[in-house]
């Protein structure tokens, strides 16, 4: 492993300028929050960094706000404190549920918000080093090899699936994230910031250089909403999701007045459904109609040579999470 330094930061933007100081020195730089995926990157030599920015030391950014207005989570609050945040899992379960459901109880516990959505894909070509796309090469080895956990949603040229449980349910629950960096401060819709390949092969989302996120905003949970979040993995173990909805339904009596429904596991962001979300909308949530809305939650997948048994499977999650929201 390359010897790196570590530097403290006390903020945001403090850690933003400590990141772009190295840069400027000719170091890379790295920011490590809960630290559990940059250790992996370290250790798997896919990332060498001179200087790894400590984002634990930084103030105030490690808790759950709730007020009128919505919820604030700081970018370094743990998966564990999310998922067992009394608030939050009344009125927001389904994010609640989805961190509850992230990897192991060590590591929930040391693993951030921001670490979750912002972590690097687990395809094992990337993770071992192969030239791929993600790597600076010009292909991608799933493609025509091991696939069987990879996209059948917006694949091309890379078709990695985006590792977060937390990404989905906050893209569901229209959350806003403020990102800083060395120009300042910015708020990025939720559903606005992770980028498909085909725009950006190198990157997972629209943080720049020397840019982190921060904090993550909820809107005020609106009456009657009901939300869950449903995963299946191929063990239950540390692992990921293979196919995972998040639904958030805001309910009347039996008729559902909104809907969003977004997957993860199957696409390189969490891969909003919004035709299955029009169905529901103005509707009675039955069974039949939930049946009606995992047959469309397919419509556009394109399998691989060995993922073809992921549309079936999608098809009950989105049923499954949708009858569980219901209530």
């Amino acid at each position: 492993m390359k010897t790196f330094s570590n530097s403290n930061a006390r903020s945001p933007q403090d850690a933003s300028s400590r990141s772009a100081e190295a840069r400027k020195a000719g170091q890379t730089a790295v920011f490590a929050g809960g630290g559990s995926d940059v250790l992996q990157l370290v250790k798997e030599r896919i990332v060498q960094p001179d200087v790894i920015v400590n984002l634990k030391t930084m103030a105030n950014l490690n808790q759950v706000t709730t007020s009128a207005a919505g919820v604030a989570i700081g970018g370094q609050t743990t998966l564990d404190t999310i998922s067992r945040h009394d608030s939050l899992r009344k009125d927001y379960t389904v994010l609640a549920e989805a961190a509850g459901s992230a990897a192991t109880p060590q590591i929930r516990n040391v693993g951030t918000i921001a670490g979750n959505v912002c972590q690097r894909p687990w395809c094992w070509y990337y993770r071992n080093g192969f030239q791929c796309y993600k790597n600076g090469g010009n292909q991608c080895f799933s493609f025509a090899g091991e696939n069987q956990f990879h996209a059948i949603f917006g694949g091309g040229p890379s078709y990695i699936v985006h590792p977060s449980d937390t990404a989905p349910a906050l893209v569901a629950l229209g959350a806003t994230f403020t990102v800083v960096g060395p120009g300042g401060e910015r708020r990025v819709p939720a559903s606005d910031f992770f980028v498909l390949p085909r725009l950006n092969s190198a990157h997972e989302n629209v943080l720049a250089d020397d840019e982190l996120l921060a904090s993550i905003d909820l809107p005020a949970a609106r009456a009657g909403t009901r939300s869950r979040y449903h995963k299946v993995m191929d063990r239950e173990t540390w692992t990921h999701a293979v196919v995972s909805a998040a639904v958030v339904l805001e309910m009347d009596q039996e008729v559902c007045r909104s809907a969003r429904i977004v997957l993860g596991g199957v696409a390189p962001i969490p891969w909003r459904l919004p035709e299955v979300e029009r169905m529901l909308t103005g509707q009675r949530i039955t069974e039949d109609l939930a049946a009606k809305a995992s047959e469309a939650s397919v419509t556009g997948a394109r399998a691989l040579s060995k993922n073809a048994y992921k549309i079936p499977l999608t098809r009950g999650v989105v049923r499954r999470a949708i009858l569980e929201a219901r209530g």
